[in-house]
């Protein structure tokens, strides 16, 4: 059973829903510590004051706000929890927006929203079939560890979830980042969404998509309590600069069917927009060659006619 992170309400109009607020993702990375290499021991992070010179426990310890190097203002727990906020103890709801308007980098890390108790069933399920048949999202308001934040609720089968959302000076702006301009041919873009189809897929499930990093970890680690010879590590892909990118999208389209096991022959193709048309270049030129042969050739024979006839004319006699 995940641990509850925070509970409150979601507030919606008038409609309150009591709910607890529980960890959506799980954490399966391995972790570690830190040792002395020397004797393995372990090393740890230990809190001191800098005035006494000691170790202090937890509960010796509180939050402060710093005005100068030499006053610092206490602030605690309760304080902060007190704060004369709607959204200290509630979500509060403030606008249903379709999910294609909200800028997906805004969005961060999901909650699930568990109702809290029977009395939040009914209010509950209201809000789920709502969001779910207007096809929108809520975006809300709450404020957790320290601040008040931005979320998103949508629906996830029979749940809420609750998405943290950045405010929008939190966004950079990456102007300073784009790259020089350059032109982008239609041909190339066509070659890309031919490559984009060929990769298309109706979901994530598969081989491709687990964590090959934390596999590859664990198999050091057993490698080394056992006793034998570590894996070795793949080949590394070459990475040659590109220089004719059409060529490169074409072998990407083939190598990415040859993966799915389909032949080369398909809608994905790589193309031309425009194909040069030479073959009927080639056959008006032959078409305007022969006339001209046609034309010399009729041009010859007129003038041996009249060659011809000229002789005939002068070995007539001539009367008296």
């Amino acid at each position: 059973m995940p641990r509850t992170i925070w509970s409150g309400a979601i507030s919606f109009g008038l409609v309150t829903v009591p709910i607890n607020v529980v960890s959506a993702t799980e954490d399966h990375s391995i972790h570690f510590h830190q040792y002395h290499l020397q004797d393995m021991g372990r090393i740890r992070t230990r809190k001191v004051c800098e005035i006494e010179d000691r170790e202090v426990s937890q509960a010796e310890i509180g939050k402060g706000y710093e005005l100068t190097k030499t006053q610092v203002i206490p602030i605690t727990d309760e304080e902060l929890r007190d704060l004369p906020l709607p959204t200290a103890k509630a979500i509060e709801i403030e606008a249903f927006v379709p999910l294609e308007s909200v800028n997906p980098i805004r969005i961060a890390e999901g909650y699930y929203l568990q109702p809290a108790g029977q009395v939040a069933a009914k209010p509950y399920k209201l809000l789920r079939q709502a969001l779910e048949r207007s096809s929108k999202v809520a975006v809300a308001k709450y404020a957790w560890s320290g601040r008040e934040r931005l979320g998103l609720l949508r629906v996830r089968g029979d749940a809420i979830v609750l998405h943290a959302m950045r405010w929008p000076d939190e966004i950079r702006d990456p102007a300073e980042l784009l790259p020089p301009a350059v032109e982008v041919s239609e041909g190339e873009i066509e070659g890309a969404l031919a490559l984009m189809e060929s990769m298309t897929r109706e979901d994530l499930e598969g081989e491709e998509f687990h964590d090959a990093y934390t596999e590859a970890v664990a198999k050091i680690i057993e490698s080394k309590r056992e006793n034998k010879p570590l894996p070795e590590a793949p080949e590394p892909k070459e990475q040659g600069q590109v220089l004719d990118l059409m060529a490169a999208l074409q072998e990407s389209v083939r190598k990415a069917q040859a993966s799915r096991g389909e032949t080369a022959e398909t809608d994905a193709d790589v193309h031309d927009l425009e194909p040069k048309k030479t073959a009927p270049a080639k056959k008006t030129t032959a078409k305007k060659t022969s006339a001209k042969k046609t034309a010399a050739g009729e041009a010859k024979k007129t003038s041996a006619a009249k060659k011809t006839a000229k002789k005939t004319a002068a070995r007539r006699p001539r009367s008296a």
